[in-house]
Protein backbone atom coordinates (compact mmCIF):
# COMPACT_ATOMS: atom_id res chain seq x y z
CA UNK A 1 0.00 0.00 0.00
CA UNK A 2 3.03 2.80 0.83
CA UNK A 3 4.44 1.74 -2.49
CA UNK A 4 1.60 2.04 -4.12
CA UNK A 5 1.00 5.28 -2.60
CA UNK A 6 4.73 6.20 -3.13
CA UNK A 7 3.84 5.16 -6.86
CA UNK A 8 0.83 7.66 -7.00
CA UNK A 9 2.76 10.76 -5.69
CA UNK A 10 5.19 10.40 -8.32
CA UNK A 11 3.15 10.06 -11.54
CA UNK A 12 1.20 13.23 -9.82
CA UNK A 13 4.09 15.12 -9.66
CA UNK A 14 5.16 14.22 -13.48
CA UNK A 15 1.75 14.71 -14.88
CA UNK A 16 0.38 18.33 -13.12
CA UNK A 17 3.17 20.41 -14.15
CA UNK A 18 2.80 19.62 -17.25
CA UNK A 19 -0.72 19.73 -16.91
CA UNK A 20 -0.47 23.11 -15.49
CA UNK A 21 1.71 24.50 -18.49
CA UNK A 22 -0.78 23.44 -21.19
CA UNK A 23 -3.51 24.90 -19.13
CA UNK A 24 -1.54 28.37 -19.18
CA UNK A 25 -0.51 28.09 -22.32
CA UNK A 26 -3.93 27.72 -24.16
CA UNK A 27 -5.70 30.63 -21.78
CA UNK A 28 -2.79 32.65 -23.02
CA UNK A 29 -2.38 33.77 -19.23
CA UNK A 30 0.53 35.21 -17.56
CA UNK A 31 0.77 34.10 -14.10
CA UNK A 32 4.02 35.76 -13.25
CA UNK A 33 6.73 37.76 -15.18
CA UNK A 34 9.19 34.36 -15.08
CA UNK A 35 6.29 32.84 -17.71
CA UNK A 36 7.07 35.09 -20.23
CA UNK A 37 10.42 33.67 -21.20
CA UNK A 38 9.15 30.35 -19.57
CA UNK A 39 6.86 29.70 -22.57
CA UNK A 40 8.98 30.27 -25.11
CA UNK A 41 10.14 26.66 -24.59
CA UNK A 42 6.26 24.37 -24.79
CA UNK A 43 7.52 22.45 -27.89
CA UNK A 44 10.20 20.67 -25.63
CA UNK A 45 7.00 20.80 -23.11
CA UNK A 46 5.30 19.26 -25.26
CA UNK A 47 7.40 16.53 -26.41
CA UNK A 48 7.76 16.14 -22.10
CA UNK A 49 3.62 15.71 -22.19
CA UNK A 50 4.20 12.52 -24.50
CA UNK A 51 6.39 10.93 -21.55
CA UNK A 52 4.50 11.78 -18.59
CA UNK A 53 1.52 9.57 -20.61
CA UNK A 54 2.89 6.81 -21.65
CA UNK A 55 4.36 6.91 -17.89
CA UNK A 56 0.80 7.05 -16.44
CA UNK A 57 -0.74 4.61 -18.59
CA UNK A 58 2.00 1.79 -18.34
CA UNK A 59 1.59 2.60 -14.20
CA UNK A 60 -2.22 2.26 -15.10
CA UNK A 61 -3.07 5.18 -13.15
CA UNK A 62 -6.08 6.15 -15.01
CA UNK A 63 -7.00 9.18 -13.90
CA UNK A 64 -3.37 10.56 -14.08
CA UNK A 65 -3.45 9.22 -17.79
CA UNK A 66 -6.31 10.67 -18.52
CA UNK A 67 -5.29 14.49 -17.10
CA UNK A 68 -1.69 14.02 -19.48
CA UNK A 69 -3.77 12.49 -22.19
CA UNK A 70 -5.44 16.69 -22.00
CA UNK A 71 -2.44 18.26 -21.69
CA UNK A 72 -0.64 16.15 -24.56
CA UNK A 73 -3.15 17.14 -27.16
CA UNK A 74 -3.39 20.88 -26.09
CA UNK A 75 0.17 21.02 -26.52
CA UNK A 76 -0.23 19.15 -29.69
CA UNK A 77 -2.70 21.36 -31.30
CA UNK A 78 -0.22 24.02 -30.41
CA UNK A 79 2.99 22.80 -31.91
CA UNK A 80 2.40 19.93 -34.33
CA UNK A 81 1.02 22.51 -36.79
CA UNK A 82 4.26 23.97 -37.10
CA UNK A 83 5.92 20.96 -38.74
CA UNK A 84 3.55 21.09 -41.52
CA UNK A 85 3.26 23.67 -44.62
CA UNK A 86 0.53 25.86 -45.46
CA UNK A 87 -1.11 26.24 -48.48
CA UNK A 88 -0.32 29.37 -50.51
CA UNK A 89 -2.64 32.05 -51.51
CA UNK A 90 -2.43 33.00 -55.76
CA UNK A 91 0.76 34.88 -56.42
CA UNK A 92 1.45 37.49 -58.77
CA UNK A 93 5.23 37.74 -60.57
CA UNK A 94 6.71 39.98 -58.16
CA UNK A 95 9.07 38.64 -55.37
CA UNK A 96 10.72 40.17 -52.26
CA UNK A 97 13.06 38.49 -50.62
CA UNK A 98 13.67 39.22 -47.28
CA UNK A 99 16.66 38.65 -44.85
CA UNK A 100 16.65 39.54 -40.93
CA UNK A 101 19.88 39.27 -38.58
CA UNK A 102 20.39 40.09 -35.15
CA UNK A 103 24.12 41.54 -35.21
CA UNK A 104 24.86 40.86 -31.16
CA UNK A 105 25.70 44.59 -30.16
CA UNK A 106 27.31 44.76 -33.78
CA UNK A 107 29.44 42.51 -33.30
CA UNK A 108 27.93 39.59 -36.01
CA UNK A 109 30.63 39.07 -38.80
CA UNK A 110 30.73 41.49 -41.44
CA UNK A 111 32.41 39.09 -43.91
CA UNK A 112 29.80 36.34 -42.75
CA UNK A 113 26.49 38.47 -43.69
CA UNK A 114 28.27 40.12 -46.96
CA UNK A 115 28.20 36.20 -48.02
CA UNK A 116 24.43 35.76 -46.77
CA UNK A 117 23.44 38.84 -49.10
CA UNK A 118 25.49 38.03 -51.74
CA UNK A 119 24.53 34.50 -51.60
CA UNK A 120 20.70 35.04 -50.80
CA UNK A 121 20.03 38.29 -52.40
CA UNK A 122 17.60 39.64 -50.31
CA UNK A 123 15.44 42.77 -51.48
CA UNK A 124 15.42 43.77 -48.56
CA UNK A 125 17.96 43.44 -45.17
CA UNK A 126 16.54 44.26 -41.60
CA UNK A 127 19.09 44.43 -38.92
CA UNK A 128 19.05 44.54 -35.11
CA UNK A 129 21.29 45.65 -32.38
CA UNK A 130 22.95 47.77 -35.44
CA UNK A 131 25.67 50.22 -33.68
CA UNK A 132 27.19 53.01 -35.52
CA UNK A 133 31.06 50.71 -35.88
CA UNK A 134 28.82 47.55 -37.61
CA UNK A 135 26.98 50.20 -39.72
CA UNK A 136 30.64 51.65 -40.52
CA UNK A 137 32.08 47.83 -40.97
CA UNK A 138 29.39 46.90 -43.49
CA UNK A 139 29.38 50.22 -45.63
CA UNK A 140 33.12 49.33 -45.97
CA UNK A 141 32.61 45.89 -47.02
CA UNK A 142 30.40 46.98 -50.17
CA UNK A 143 26.95 46.44 -48.30
CA UNK A 144 25.92 50.18 -50.08
CA UNK A 145 26.95 49.45 -53.12
CA UNK A 146 24.98 45.83 -53.04
CA UNK A 147 22.29 47.68 -51.54
CA UNK A 148 22.05 51.64 -51.36
CA UNK A 149 18.94 52.56 -50.00
CA UNK A 150 19.38 52.86 -46.22
CA UNK A 151 17.27 53.95 -43.59
CA UNK A 152 20.22 54.18 -40.76
CA UNK A 153 18.82 53.83 -37.03
CA UNK A 154 21.73 52.37 -35.39
CA UNK A 155 22.48 53.14 -32.03
CA UNK A 156 25.49 52.30 -29.59
CA UNK A 157 24.26 49.08 -27.95
CA UNK A 158 21.14 46.87 -28.28
CA UNK A 159 18.81 49.10 -29.06
CA UNK A 160 19.50 50.17 -32.84
CA UNK A 161 18.17 48.88 -36.05
CA UNK A 162 18.51 49.56 -39.69
CA UNK A 163 17.01 48.49 -43.08
CA UNK A 164 18.96 48.04 -46.37
CA UNK A 165 17.57 48.04 -49.65
CA UNK A 166 18.00 47.00 -53.13
CA UNK A 167 15.14 49.00 -53.99
CA UNK A 168 14.01 52.96 -53.24
CA UNK A 169 12.80 53.36 -49.46
CA UNK A 170 10.58 55.90 -47.87
CA UNK A 171 11.10 55.96 -44.01
CA UNK A 172 7.62 56.15 -41.83
CA UNK A 173 7.76 57.11 -38.32
CA UNK A 174 9.97 54.80 -36.57
CA UNK A 175 8.40 52.63 -33.26
CA UNK A 176 10.64 53.80 -30.73
CA UNK A 177 9.50 52.64 -26.85
CA UNK A 178 11.82 53.47 -23.93
CA UNK A 179 15.88 53.36 -25.53
CA UNK A 180 14.93 50.14 -28.40
CA UNK A 181 14.43 51.57 -32.24
CA UNK A 182 12.14 49.90 -34.17
CA UNK A 183 12.71 51.08 -37.87
CA UNK A 184 9.82 51.04 -40.33
CA UNK A 185 10.11 51.98 -44.26
CA UNK A 186 8.19 51.06 -47.66
CA UNK A 187 9.92 49.48 -50.56
CA UNK A 188 9.43 50.42 -53.57
CA UNK A 189 9.92 47.15 -56.05
CA UNK A 190 9.96 47.16 -60.10
CA UNK A 191 6.74 48.08 -61.32
CA UNK A 192 5.61 50.37 -58.76
CA UNK A 193 4.42 47.60 -55.86
CA UNK A 194 4.63 49.09 -52.29
CA UNK A 195 5.86 46.89 -49.24
CA UNK A 196 5.98 48.10 -45.89
CA UNK A 197 8.63 46.44 -43.80
CA UNK A 198 9.46 46.83 -40.10
CA UNK A 199 12.74 46.03 -38.02
CA UNK A 200 11.58 44.28 -35.50
CA UNK A 201 13.32 44.46 -32.04
CA UNK A 202 11.60 44.94 -28.55
CA UNK A 203 13.10 44.53 -25.88
CA UNK A 204 14.37 41.24 -24.22
CA UNK A 205 11.64 40.03 -21.18
CA UNK A 206 14.94 39.18 -18.75
CA UNK A 207 13.23 40.09 -15.69
CA UNK A 208 10.33 41.99 -14.62
CA UNK A 209 11.06 45.31 -15.19
CA UNK A 210 11.51 44.59 -18.84
CA UNK A 211 8.58 42.54 -19.82
CA UNK A 212 6.25 46.46 -19.75
CA UNK A 213 8.89 47.45 -22.40
CA UNK A 214 8.70 43.85 -24.27
CA UNK A 215 5.13 43.78 -24.25
CA UNK A 216 4.79 47.35 -25.38
CA UNK A 217 7.22 46.71 -28.20
CA UNK A 218 5.34 44.09 -29.66
CA UNK A 219 2.07 45.96 -29.31
CA UNK A 220 3.13 49.04 -31.23
CA UNK A 221 4.10 46.78 -34.01
CA UNK A 222 1.44 47.40 -37.02
CA UNK A 223 -1.28 45.05 -37.63
CA UNK A 224 -2.33 44.01 -41.27
CA UNK A 225 -4.12 45.28 -43.61
CA UNK A 226 -4.11 47.65 -46.47
CA UNK A 227 -0.85 47.93 -47.88
CA UNK A 228 1.19 44.64 -47.52
CA UNK A 229 3.51 44.63 -44.91
CA UNK A 230 6.25 42.77 -43.14
CA UNK A 231 7.56 42.25 -39.97
CA UNK A 232 11.38 40.75 -40.28
CA UNK A 233 13.38 40.21 -37.14
CA UNK A 234 14.17 39.57 -33.35
CA UNK A 235 10.96 39.44 -31.69
CA UNK A 236 11.87 37.73 -28.34
CA UNK A 237 8.72 35.60 -28.81
CA UNK A 238 7.79 32.59 -30.14
CA UNK A 239 4.31 31.49 -31.72
CA UNK A 240 3.36 30.74 -27.76
CA UNK A 241 3.44 33.98 -26.73
CA UNK A 242 0.07 36.22 -26.92
CA UNK A 243 1.55 39.05 -28.46
CA UNK A 244 2.53 37.09 -31.89
CA UNK A 245 -0.56 35.28 -32.47
CA UNK A 246 -2.34 38.63 -31.77
CA UNK A 247 -0.73 39.71 -34.48
CA UNK A 248 -1.00 36.93 -36.49
CA UNK A 249 -4.64 36.73 -35.98
CA UNK A 250 -4.85 40.63 -37.50
CA UNK A 251 -3.95 38.95 -41.00
CA UNK A 252 0.23 37.70 -40.87
CA UNK A 253 1.74 34.38 -41.72
CA UNK A 254 5.26 33.16 -40.05
CA UNK A 255 7.35 32.10 -42.93
CA UNK A 256 8.70 29.42 -40.88
CA UNK A 257 5.50 28.22 -39.78
CA UNK A 258 4.14 28.68 -43.41
CA UNK A 259 6.48 26.21 -44.38
CA UNK A 260 7.10 23.62 -42.04
CA UNK A 261 9.96 25.05 -40.78
CA UNK A 262 8.34 26.92 -37.72
CA UNK A 263 10.20 24.59 -35.26
CA UNK A 264 13.47 25.52 -36.47
CA UNK A 265 15.71 27.16 -33.69
CA UNK A 266 16.97 31.20 -34.20
CA UNK A 267 18.65 31.69 -30.64
CA UNK A 268 20.63 30.78 -28.94
CA UNK A 269 23.00 29.62 -31.94
CA UNK A 270 24.52 26.39 -31.31
CA UNK A 271 27.21 26.29 -28.92
CA UNK A 272 25.98 29.75 -27.47
CA UNK A 273 24.80 28.31 -24.33
CA UNK A 274 23.45 25.45 -23.10
CA UNK A 275 19.81 26.14 -22.97
CA UNK A 276 17.86 24.54 -25.61
CA UNK A 277 17.43 26.82 -28.94
CA UNK A 278 13.58 28.50 -29.35
CA UNK A 279 12.81 30.24 -32.40
CA UNK A 280 12.12 33.77 -31.36
CA UNK A 281 13.43 35.46 -35.05
CA UNK A 282 10.87 35.62 -37.34
CA UNK A 283 9.48 37.14 -40.77
CA UNK A 284 5.99 37.76 -40.75
CA UNK A 285 4.09 38.36 -44.11
CA UNK A 286 0.53 39.73 -44.52
CA UNK A 287 -1.29 36.52 -45.03
CA UNK A 288 -2.04 37.87 -48.73
CA UNK A 289 1.85 36.92 -49.68
CA UNK A 290 2.51 33.57 -50.46
CA UNK A 291 6.08 32.54 -49.01
CA UNK A 292 7.76 30.32 -51.38
CA UNK A 293 10.84 29.86 -49.55
CA UNK A 294 12.19 29.55 -46.07
CA UNK A 295 15.23 29.70 -44.01
CA UNK A 296 17.95 29.57 -40.49
CA UNK A 297 21.29 30.49 -41.65
CA UNK A 298 24.72 31.22 -39.42
CA UNK A 299 26.01 34.18 -38.40
CA UNK A 300 29.58 33.72 -36.27
CA UNK A 301 29.76 36.58 -33.71
CA UNK A 302 25.91 36.58 -33.13
CA UNK A 303 24.11 34.22 -30.69
CA UNK A 304 21.33 34.66 -33.47
CA UNK A 305 20.74 32.80 -36.89
CA UNK A 306 19.76 35.22 -39.63
CA UNK A 307 16.10 34.21 -41.19
CA UNK A 308 15.69 34.49 -44.79
CA UNK A 309 12.12 34.24 -46.86
CA UNK A 310 11.00 34.51 -50.24
CA UNK A 311 7.85 36.11 -50.66
CA UNK A 312 5.31 36.99 -53.65
CA UNK A 313 2.88 39.76 -54.06
CA UNK A 314 -0.88 39.30 -54.15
Amino acid sequence: MIRSKAIDVLVWLAVLPVAAWAVVRTAGWTPAWQWVPLVAFTPYVAALSAVTLLLAAALRRRTAAAVALAASVALAAAVLPRYVADGDPPAGPSRLRVLAANLRVGEGDTASLMRLVRDLRPDVLALQELTPAALGRLDGAGLRGLMPYVVDRSRPGVSGSGIYSRHPLAEEPMIELGRFRQSRAVVTLPGGREVEVVSVHPCAPRHTGEVPCWGAGLAALPRAGGRPRVLAGDFNATLDHPPVRELLASGYRDAADATGRGLTPTWPRLGWTSLPGVAIDHVLADRRMPVSAFGVHSLPGSDHRPVFAELGLP
